[in-house]
């Protein structure tokens, strides 16, 4: 129906941006909402119609679609590959190695296996699948392990496996298409090896080169801060291309290297950049899932049936956990930790792409005749679906199950810990809330540690302090610095971590106070009550004034309260009797019930009157 090609990109961009917004408000992974949406675009609409779909991708964009899909997926990995930072798996390079070599081997082995007797596919086209079923989600798996926040190493473990492993089952899935073409793995022995050296040397090394150039302008200041997006992006754009025109499909891996380079190079801040990609990666995969539901058939549509649906069972129960189970052997992982590894594996865009690549491919090749060649997208689709649904669903109440999570955590971080910061910190702690404190003064990291509470030394405008700092458990950001503009910065710093309504921004001064409200766009929502500054806690509290705890009941309730202490009390916080903790700012009135505890700053003169 939509045929013009500006308004079916319209089109893609309503489907694909409200399926995010609506997933993020019923707290669901969007990739299904995604999927589903260019479902109902494409196949469904044309069920419905009696003929042409809402949205014929193919028609749109005719044979610019695929390279289009490709360039994109490779965005998307040199994205993740920014965020792999070498510092954060000191521990497990080890697990990592292995679960992307042999557990993937596993996992192929496995995956060819079920797609020849569960899906009864021609054991090419099973080979074929396995290959592009060894990879994982990373853009399922990061928002997973943002909303978990799992303790200990799974988090770090499964973030560079669902980044590294994608040009590797890409590559693996390229190297089967070459003996499938070839006519058997004999006749195609000296090819494959040759592209896996080429690709290997071509992807990796153009990689590197684009990333030590990128650096090296960057660290010479010969790019302007406006530029440095757009040549980043222009940087990446070329690598994909000219990797690709040297050896076939080696892209994936330039763009994952070049990332991977350049978060980890000495001296050069990427923050900005990886901001500006992160933004475009959720353009993209918003787009690319609903053009690639939209592409599939009535037809293909309608052979999903049983054989997929155990085919990904057989996924979930014995291929992960085999893979996990055989490469983490003797790795020194805990096991409930293994036993989550072995429960996480969603599929996602990159499955999604170089199956619908290689069957249009397949389709297109004259010489071969490969039984039920369509069915590679509807099957990878059904897996997606599946894995996103089971994993997204499962994940976070086996993580809490096993231990190595909390749910709606109440954890606070501490940016700031003077001593009426550690004074509230012990009371809270005391409490049964989890605390983290950090500062770069370290007299006050050291009082704070003989206090008997965890802090950490550092400055978190530093990404090395961030990614020591142990969050498992911590719910929300509290910037309580004597400085507005260290809190402004502090805000915006973990609103890339926390969702922005859990990080709180105290004002140094009244002037502070004044000066926020006159700015509605300062990040950080506002801390405490309107005349709880950092000023007037640390002058009460270093006056003799107390942090104190109390408990309403029927018999004294919150008006008691307020008529025994009056206005001079500052209220901090409420502890609702499910142990969940309320913090108290200007943007409402505290209206504690009996059975909730008061905590407040109030003075000790008035205590001798209870």
């Amino acid at each position: 129906m939509f045929h013009e090609p500006i308004v079916a990109i319209a089109i893609v961009f309503v489907l694909g941006v409200g399926s995010q917004w609506i997933a993020w408000r019923i707290r669901v992974p969007s990739i299904l909402l995604l999927l589903l949406a260019g479902i109902a675009a494409g196949p469904i609409a044309s069920m419905v119609r009696g003929g042409e779909p809402l949205l014929n991708p193919d028609k749109v964009f005719g044979e610019l679609l695929l390279p289009l899909v490709s360039l994109s997926v490779g965005l998307i990995l040199y994205e993740g590959g920014l965020t792999l930072r070498f510092g954060e798996i000191t521990s497990v390079k080890s697990v990592i190695r292995r679960l992307v070599t042999l557990g993937a081997l596993v996992t192929w082995a496995l995956a060819t296996f079920a797609g020849g007797v569960v899906l009864g596919l021609d054991w090419q086209l099973a080979a074929l699948l396995g290959g592009i079923l060894v990879v994982t989600g990373p853009t399922v798996i990061g928002p997973l392990l943002t909303h978990i926040r799992p303790q200990g190493k799974v988090g770090p473990v499964l973030r560079w496996e669902g980044i590294v492993i994608d040009p590797i089952g890409a590559l693996l899935a390229v190297l089967i298409f070459e003996v499938i073409l070839a006519g058997g793995f004999q006749d195609a022995a000296g090819a494959t090896l040759h592209a896996l050296m080429m690709t290997i040397l071509v992807g990796g090394g153009l990689g590197v080169v684009a990333a030590v150039l990128f650096a090296q302008l960057l660290k010479r200041y010969l790019i302007p801060d406006s530029l440095q997006n757009p040549v980043s992006l222009l940087l990446v754009v070329l690598v994909f291309v000219v990797s690709g025109e040297i050896q076939h499909e080696s892209g994936l891996l330039a763009t994952t290297v070049m990332g991977m380079v350049l978060a980890n190079y000495r001296g050069v801040n990427v923050h900005h950049i990886l901001e500006f990609k992160e933004n475009l990666r959720v353009l993209l995969i918003s787009a690319l899932f609903v053009v690639l539901g939209a592409r599939m058939s009535p037809e293909e549509l309608t052979s999903i049936g049983w054989p997929s649906l155990f085919f990904v069972i057989f996924l979930i129960v014995i291929v992960r956990p085999a893979s996990v189970w055989i490469a983490t052997l003797r790795s020194g992982l805990k096991t409930n930790e293994r036993i989550f590894l072995a429960l996480v594996a969603p599929r996602g865009i990159v499955a999604a792409a170089v199956a619908s690549v290689f069957a249009l491919s397949l389709q297109q090749n004259e010489s071969l005749d490969i039984e039920d060649a369509g069915m590679l997208v509807p099957h990878t689709f059904a897996v997606i679906l599946g894995t996103v649904a089971f994993y997204g669903l499962a994940a976070g109440p086996i993580a809490r199950r096993l231990g190595l999570s909390t749910p709606n955590p109440q954890g606070l971080l501490l940016v700031g810990a003077p001593a009426w910061a550690r004074e509230l910190a012990v009371v809270l702690r005391d409490q049964g809330f989890r605390v983290l404190l950090t500062d770069t003064n370290y007299g006050h990291i050291r009082a704070a540690r003989l206090a008997g509470l965890n802090a950490v030394y550092g400055n978190v405008l530093s990404e090395e302090t961030v990614e020591n700092l142990e969050l498992a458990g911590i719910g929300r950001v509290l910037a309580m610095t004597p400085n507005d503009e260290v809190n402004t910065l502090v805000s915006l710093r973990f609103m890339r971590i926390f969702d922005r309504s859990q990080v709180y921004r105290l004002a140094a001064t009244a002037s502070g106070k004044r000066d926020r409200k006159e700015s509605s766009d300062t990040p950080g929502r506002p801390l405490f009550a309107e005349d709880a500054t950092y000023a007037a806690l640390s002058s009460r509290l270093g006056s003799g004034w107390v942090v104190k705890v109390t408990t309403l009941s029927e018999e004294f309730t919150f008006e008691d309260y307020r008529t025994l202490y009056g206005t001079s009390s500052i209220i901090l916080f409420v502890i609702t009797e499910d142990k969940k903790l309320s913090i108290v700012n200007a943007e409402r009135e505290p209206d504690p019930q009996p059975g909730q505890k008061v905590v407040a700053v109030v003075n000790p003169d008035e205590l001798f009157m209870l």
